[in-house]
C-alpha cells in the first residue's frame, strides 16, 4: 500500500517515460539544429526532417499492414534509412529487427523464418543475396525494399526501392493507434550462436531509454556532441554507445560512415568538429597509423570509445598520445549492453583490465562448478589471481531473454543474471580482468564465432571426413578462425576447402577460416571428443611455422 496516490505516476512512467517521447522531445525544443549528416551524399536532416522522414516511413509500414508487434527487418549498412527505421517503427508498434548485413544467403533464410518479418528493407550492395534468400526463405515476406543505393543497382524483380515506398507518404505525425508501454519489444537485435541461426535478443523500451541515459551519464553526451561510429549500428554497442539510440535521445548529431576508412574519419573528425568516435580496437589500430603518416586537427574529440576486447596498456597510451587522450574502453554484451568500462581517468593505468560496474549494473566472478549451476553468490576471491565465470546484472538494459528459444534463455540467463561464458578475475577493488572463454568462441574483429558451426559447414564437404577449428591471434582482427581437416579423400587441397568456404550458403563472411591445414588426425579424448584447449596451443606454433595456410 503506498503512502500516496500513484495512479498518474504509474500511467505517466509506463505509458510515456519512452524513447520516442524524447525524441520527440527533441523534434520540438530542437526542430532546426542538425540531427543527422550523411557526408558521402552531401545529405543533411535536422531534428524536424528527420522526424518527417521517419514519419513518412511509418505511414508507408501502416499502409502496408505492419501494425503492433509485427517485425520490420533491416538488413543496412549505416545509413539515412537505417536511422529513420530506427525512428518509424517505434511510431507504427512494430519491432525493427537490426540483422548483420554481412549474413550469408542461408543464415539470412533461417533469421527470417524465425522472426517473421512482414517487412524486410536491405542495402543495395546485398542485393544479389536477398534474391538468393527468396529462393531459400519459407517465409513469406510481404515486402522486400531497397535501400541506400548509392551504387545505383538494379532492383530486382517484386521488389520497390525506399524511395517509391515512401514517395507519396505523409510527413505528419501518425496517428499512434495502439497504446505504447516501457515494456513493449521494440528493437532485437542478433548475436552469434553454435549453430547458422543467430541468436534474436529483444530489447525493450525501458532498455533504450536507460541505455540512452547510461551514454549520457558514463561520457557524458549532450545535445552539443556530434557522434560517429565507425562500427556498424546493427551491433548493440554500434546502435547503443554512439549510434542512434543516445544521439537522437539526446539532441546530439550522428555522421554516417558505411564502410570504415581511416583517412575519412580523421578528416571528418576535423571537418565537422565531432566529440565521440565509437569503434574496435583495430578501428584504433588503423586511425593512428594514418594520424602519424597524414595528422589532422583532432582537438574536437571528447571521446574515443572502444569495446569488444581489452587494449593493452602499450597500445592505450600510444593512441592517447597520437589520436586523444580521452580514450573509453567498455566490456559487456549484446545481451546487456556495456557493463563495466574505464574513462580517461583510468587510463593507462588500468588498461588491459575491464575496469568496475557501470552505475546501474553489477559485475561478479562466481566459481566455475563442472557440470552444475553456480549460484551468483558463490564469488572468487578478489585476490587478482583466482579465476572464474562473469556474470552481469544489468536490469535496465536488458529482458533477460532470447526470442523463442527458451532453451537458450534458461542456460544463459538464472535469477536475472547473465552467465556471460567469459572467465576473468577481480581484485579488491572489484576490478575485472578478463582472461578467456568457457567454451570455444572466437571474437575476431568485434564478431563473435563458433567452431562449431564452421565445422558442420567444412564438414559437409563431400572430401572431408572431419574438422577443427579454432582461433590464432591476429593484429587486426584479435583473432582469426583456423580449420585442421582429415582428408576422406587424398586430392583434397586448402584452394578447394577455401572456394568452398566462400561459397556456401550458410556461412558468412567474417566466420570463415582463415588458415587452413590439412592433417592425418585431429587429437581426440578417451571418449572421442576433440580436445580443442590442446589445438588452440598448437595453432600458434603452427602459425609461425607455415603449417597453417592461408
Amino acid at each position: 500500500m503506498r503512502t500516496y496516490d500513484d495512479t498518474m505516476f504509474i500511467e505517466t512512467f509506463e505509458h510515456e517515460y519512452t524513447w520516442l517521447n524524447g525524441f520527440l522531445r527533441n523534434v520540438s525544443r530542437f526542430s532546426n539544429k542538425p540531427a543527422l549528416l550523411d557526408p558521402e551524399t552531401s545529405g543533411k536532416w535536422t531534428y524536424k526532417e528527420l522526424n518527417e522522414e521517419a514519419n513518412r516511413l511509418a505511414h508507408s509500414l501502416k499502409s502496408s499492414g505492419v501494425k503492433k508487434n509485427d517485425v520490420v527487418m533491416s538488413a543496412l549498412r549505416n545509413s539515412p534509412e537505417f536511422a529513420f527505421s530506427y525512428i518509424a517503427a517505434k511510431k507504427t508498434g512494430a519491432i525493427l529487427l537490426a540483422s548483420n548485413f554481412n549474413l550469408a544467403a542461408g543464415e539470412f533464410a533461417l533469421l527470417i523464418e524465425h522472426n517473421k518479418p512482414k517487412i524486410v528493407i536491405y542495402s543495395a550492395c546485398i542485393a544479389d543475396i536477398i534474391s538468393e534468400v527468396e529462393k531459400l526463405s519459407h517465409w513469406k515476406v510481404e515486402k522486400y525494399i531497397l535501400a541506400d543505393n548509392i551504387e545505383k543497382a538494379c532492383i530486382p524483380e517484386g521488389h520497390i526501392s525506399y524511395k517509391d515506398f515512401v514517395k507519396s507518404a505523409p510527413k505528419e505525425n501518425p496517428v499512434m493507434d495502439f497504446k505504447p508501454h516501457i515494456y513493449d519489444e521494440v528493437l532485437r537485435l542478433c548475436t552469434s550462436g553454435t549453430t547458422a541461426l543467430p541468436k534474436s535478443v529483444p530489447i525493450n523500451d525501458i532498455n533504450e531509454v536507460l541505455s540512452a541515459h547510461d551514454v549520457i551519464m558514463h561520457y557524458p553526451m549532450n545535445q552539443n556532441d556530434v557522434t560517429l561510429n565507425m562500427t556498424p549500428w546493427f551491433h548493440r554497442g554500434g546502435c547503443h554507445s554512439g549510434g542512434v539510440c543516445p544521439t537522437f535521445y539526446a539532441g546530439a548529431m550522428a555522421v554516417i560512415m558505411r564502410k570504415f576508412q581511416p583517412s575519412n574519419t580523421l578528416d571528418w573528425v576535423e571537418k565537422y568538429k565531432i566529440t565521440f568516435l565509437t569503434g574496435s580496437p583495430s578501428n584504433l589500430s588503423f586511425l593512428a597509423r594514418s594520424q602519424e603518416k597524414s595528422p589532422r586537427k583532432l582537438s574536437s574529440l571528447k571521446g574515443l570509445v572502444t569495446m569488444g576486447a581489452p587494449l593493452s596498456k602499450t597500445d592505450c597510451m600510444r593512441y592517447m598520445e597520437i589520436l586523444t587522450p580521452n580514450i573509453f574502453n567498455g566490456y559487456g554484451t549484446t545481451e546487456t549492453f556495456w557493463n563495466s568500462f574505464l574513462r580517461p581517468y583510468n587510463l593507462p593505468m588500468e588498461a588491459g583490465t575491464a575496469g568496475i560496474s557501470c552505475t546501474d549494473d553489477e559485475v561478479r566472478i562466481i566459481k566455475i562448478n563442472d557440470g552444475q549451476r553456480t549460484e551468483p553468490e558463490e564469488t572468487v576471491e578478489n585476490d587478482g589471481k583466482t579465476e572464474g565465470e562473469i556474470i552481469i546484472r544489468s536490469p535496465g538494459k536488458t529482458t533477460c531473454s532470447y526470442f523463442n528459444d527458451d532453451k537458450m534463455t534458461a542456460e544463459k540467463f538464472y535469477k536475472g543474471w547473465l552467465y556471460t561464458g567469459d572467465t576473468g578475475v577481480w581484485d579488491k577493488n572489484f576490478v575485472v580482468t578478463i582472461r578467456g572463454r568457457k567454451d570455444d568462441m572466437i571474437v575476431s574483429g568485434g564478431e563473435n564465432i563458433y567452431p562449431a558451426q564452421i565445422e558442420e559447414v567444412l564438414n559437409s564437404h563431400p572430401k572431408v571426413a572431419d574438422s577443427i577449428v579454432t582461433s590464432v591471434s591476429d593484429k587486426v582482427r584479435g583473432q582469426a578462425a583456423a580449420a585442421y581437416i582429415v582428408a576422406k579423400d587424398k586430392s583434397l587441397t586448402t584452394d578447394e576447402l577455401f572456394d568452398f568456404c566462400t561459397k556456401n550458403q550458410f556461412l558468412s563472411i567474417y566466420k570463415r577460416p582463415r588458415y587452413f591445414a590439412i592433417v592425418e588426425s585431429l587429437p581426440l579424448t578417451a571418449t572421442g571428443k576433440k580436445k580443442r584447449s590442446e589445438m588452440k596451443k598448437q595453432a600458434e606454433e603452427d602459425l609461425k611455422n607455415g603449417i597453417l595456410k592461408k
